[in-house]
């Protein structure tokens, strides 16, 4: 899988061309463009470079979750357990344990 960072930079600039050859082809055909049709060309461009963050964010995502998931756990330490201490005690006729 081709790292997220080159996918993201191959996009920006497939996008920046259509958007740049869709302005010339429009001021080829129109002389005098209204204000408003440059106001929705930005919004237009804003709304693809919003998609473009959410692309690349979800990308990103998706690879760190892959990355992640190759990372083998390590193995729980095999750690000695303290085993209770117990005694004898004689007292008199009688053997009592005392454990601890």
């Amino acid at each position: 899988m081709a790292h997220p960072r080159l996918l993201t930079i191959g996009i920006s600039a497939v996008l920046t061309a259509a958007v740049l050859s869709g302005m010339a082809s429009h001021a080829s055909a129109q002389v005098a463009i209204p204000a408003n049709r440059n106001a929705i060309q930005q919004n237009e461009l804003q709304m693809l470079q919003n998609r473009l963050q959410r692309q690349q964010f979800q990308q990103e995502q998706q690879f760190y979750r892959e990355q992640d998931r190759q990372v083998v756990p390590k193995p729980r330490p095999d750690v000695p357990v303290v085993k209770p201490s117990c005694q004898s005690q004689v007292i008199g006729n009688t053997i009592s344990r005392v454990c601890r």
